[in-house]
């Protein structure tokens, strides 16, 4: 074999170093989250984080605009990962035992806060959080509004109003976990 063939054969059998999108910006996600919960939102730079992630600048703005999109973004994962855990917990109990469901939400909640709220604390109250209704209008209260709505259905409880119940249920289970992370 000649050394041009055993370079064009080398050449083929290396892996491709172009990864899919979604692997890229995952990368990119975890890279910015580790750098923000080790120096902060502010103190991070965008070329730390492609650094971290191992790709060009460049390649950061193919996916976000700016910082604060990508913090937004975070958010968004954030959110999207603690109520994928909720849901886990809720779907492990019987399908009819809502008290069970209620109490699997609960628990599932506050560990989960407990083992992330380090994320949690720079995602959302960040100053770019402001909004009232990021502690009303989002998915974890949504997602316990449907469970108290379906056992008030199938007679397990009465909730005459399934929001103001999910938003009270929510906002003292978040304020206890806080308590106890104090």
């Amino acid at each position: 074999m000649t050394e041009n063939a055993a370079a064009g054969s080398a050449r083929k059998a290396a892996p491709s170093r172009t990864k899919p999108p979604e692997v890229r910006l995952d990368e990119l996600m975890g890279a910015a989250q580790a750098l923000f919960l080790e120096k902060g939102v502010e103190a991070t730079t965008i070329s730390e984080i492609t650094e971290a992630a191992g790709v060009a600048k460049g390649t950061f703005y193919v996916y976000f605009p700016s910082k604060q999109e990508m913090l937004a973004a975070l958010g968004q994962r954030y959110a999207r990962e603690f109520v994928e855990q909720l849901e886990r917990a809720v779907e492990a109990c019987a399908e009819d035992d809502w008290v069970g469901r209620l109490r699997a939400w609960i628990l599932a909640n506050v560990a989960t806060y407990l083992r992330t709220y380090r994320v949690h604390d720079i995602v959302f109250t960040h100053p770019h959080h402001h909004a009232r209704e990021g502690h009303t209008e989002n998915l974890v209260v949504r997602q316990l509004q449907g469970i108290l709505g379906a056992g008030a259905a199938a007679g397990a409880w009465r909730v005459d109003n399934p929001r103001m119940m999910a938003l009270l249920i929510y906002a003292g289970v978040h304020c206890a976990t806080d308590d106890a992370i104090l």
